[in-house]
């Protein structure tokens, strides 16, 4: 990755994870390297089931699997994820989207989906053939799960789902959606909160009767978001995955597999804007010397080197407790809060070096710069990780 390979002789590392990461950038920079960013919507989709394909038949999306399951690992192995997700991110967000809402979308189902449920959609979800999506978040739900809205309820042989759900990553392009509905009211706490209680979990495809596309959502970085709506919709007893009132519980397995994910994309981000900027000052010439020959611009280059090795080595420090069957849960929050917030920061210094070249659409560091903003804020803002730092802490 860059000039950074030194990371991969890390103690977090095996080397199955070496082989993986020279394998992955080895596709990336020939398959990757000259891609342009879309902007329009129907670009973006377009483009966006075409990665999935060239990642489905690369063999790279059965990382996003179980070995039961056609899978790379035996079990879902975050280290390989991560850098995945950061080889992929470095070259083109857009891929690394493709990969990370892949797993997000269909973990659930590997997670806790019968045989028979995994049989039907899995296979396609790892050759590329079918797009997933993760529907958790509805418009007065979103870091607060308890607060769903959105019912099912059983009737005769089959679920019914109404409600809404939104910033739904895939909307609009996916096969079928891991769909999050409360079958029974959640517990009164005593200090007048919902528990999380009776939350269950389906599959939903797209063609279901009932389900719609409500609205698609333009977000800064183009990536396929939609609001979901059901209403009346109707769907076999038999998506129901796992048990009722387990779907809590496996959309917080699933959101454990992949946060530390998010913390390597933010990496990869950020990792490509100190490679550019590094590149610009070397060659960018000023007051008849060269920007690198500024101290001021060697000290901002050392301080963007340093928060990203920070970074980098929290994230996978967070990866390998997960694959070791340790506690986690804080060290992937540290994770995603310092690699998302200092890659912010790496890229903004890096577009600041560009001037006013950086602020030109379809430049790489413009790219970067609209794209690392919603990672602070998906999967759990930095506000939230601070508190779960925090709480894990105080335990």
């Amino acid at each position: 990755m860059g000039t950074h390979d030194d990371r991969l002789q890390w103690p977090f590392f095996d080397e199955p994870h070496r082989r993986l990461q020279t394998e992955a950038e080895r596709w990336a920079a020939l398959t990757l390297a000259n891609e342009v960013h879309p902007a329009d919507r129907a670009a973006v989709d377009s483009r966006c089931r075409e990665l999935v394909g060239r990642l489905g038949h690369a063999g790279l999306l059965r990382h996003c699997l179980r070995a039961v399951d056609g899978g790379a690992t035996p079990d879902f192995d975050a280290r390989s994820i991560c850098l995945l997700r950061q080889t992929l991110a470095y070259r083109d967000g857009l891929a690394d989207f493709a990969f990370a809402m892949q797993g997000l979308g269909s973990a659930p189902l590997s997670l806790a989906g019968s045989e028979r449920l995994r049989a039907a959609y899995l296979p396609r979800v790892a050759e590329g053939a079918a797009i997933a999506a993760f529907a958790l978040s509805e418009p007065e739900a979103g870091s607060d799960v308890a607060a769903m809205q959105t019912s099912a309820h059983r009737d005769g042989s089959s679920y019914v789902l109404n409600g809404s759900k939104t910033w739904i990553s895939n909307g609009g392009i996916a096969d079928f959606y891991c769909v999050f509905a409360r079958t029974a009211p959640g517990r009164r706490r005593n200090d007048g909160s919902v528990s999380a209680d009776g939350i269950s979990a389906f599959v939903v495809e797209s063609g279901d009767r009932g389900f719609a596309i409500a609205e698609r959502i333009d977000a800064m970085a183009p990536h396929p978001l939609a609001r979901l709506a059901f209403e009346d919709c109707r769907i076999p007893e038999g998506r129901l995955i796992g048990e009722e009132g387990e779907g809590f519980r496996t959309a917080m397995r699933t959101l454990d597999i992949f946060r530390t994910s998010v913390a390597a994309a933010a990496c990869g981000f950020g990792r490509r804007a100190l490679d550019e900027a590094l590149g610009h000052t070397r060659s960018r010439g000023m007051f008849g010397r060269m920007l690198a020959d500024f101290q001021l611009t060697q000290t901002a280059l050392a301080e963007m080197a340093t928060a990203l090795d920070a970074a980098e080595l929290l994230t996978y420090r967070a990866a390998w407790l997960r694959d070791a069957g340790q506690a986690f849960t804080a060290a992937a929050a540290m994770a995603k809060l310092t690699a998302t917030e200092n890659a912010q920061t790496v890229i903004d210094r890096a577009l600041q070096m560009f001037g006013g070249r950086g602020l030109v659409r379809g430049e790489i560091i413009e790219r970067l710069y609209r794209e690392i903003r919603a990672l602070r804020i998906y999967e759990g803002a930095s506000e939230v990780q601070k508190l779960v730092i925090g709480r894990e802490l105080l335990k």
